[in-house]
């Protein structure tokens, strides 16, 4: 089961939760995958996500591809949730550590997450700590980004309609280096 370890909720009602558990578990309106810009859902985060929620995830992502063209950091795309427990899956584009300009990379992947959740229409959100494995984004830098976009977005959009964003991390390590910039923020 999920564990809520941090809590805060900002000035216009919003709630931001670091909990421990699986992001796929997550009974929230939407989760977000860290996807890849072709939508192709094999391996990490992507890879849990699309053999949970079933071969539904992958072929509308492909639909997705076909019309749209590949996923920028900005705009991610979203699908149905197939056999989650969520209604969508937004895919949103991280950063590979090296490639340049990570940190606005991240940051746009973030605000496009919560744009998107918002124009959705979702009341919750749980999202992964996004670019930090196969794309090897430093951990406590990431964690920063992430924990400083949500309340900026909080602070420019105070109507937003987005009343929870969890951030759902599983492995001991994510989850005590993301304690650490918590407590230190």
């Amino acid at each position: 089961m999920n564990q809520v370890l941090r809590q805060k909720t900002f000035p216009s009602g919003q709630t931001i939760q670091l909990v421990q558990g699986d992001l796929t578990q997550e009974t929230v309106d939407a989760i977000v995958n860290a996807a890849n810009s072709y939508l192709q859902h094999g391996g990490g985060v992507a890879g849990v996500i699309a053999r949970c929620g079933g071969p539904q995830i992958q072929q509308e992502s492909n639909a997705w591809m076909q019309q749209h063209g590949p996923v920028s950091h900005a705009q991610p795309a979203y699908t149905r949730a197939g056999n989650l427990p969520c209604k969508y899956v937004i895919h949103a584009v991280g950063p590979i550590w090296g490639a340049g300009d990570e940190d606005a990379k991240l940051a746009a992947a973030i605000r496009g997450s919560l744009q998107l959740a918002d124009a959705l229409n979702l009341t919750s959100l749980a999202l992964p700590a996004i670019s930090t494995g196969v794309f090897r984004f430093p951990k406590a830098r990431a964690a920063r980004i992430i924990l400083e976009t949500i309340p900026q977005y909080f602070d420019v959009h105070p109507e937003s309609g987005l009343g929870q964003v969890r951030l759902s991390l599983f492995d001991q390590s994510t989850v005590e280096i993301f304690l650490q910039v918590w407590d230190a923020g």
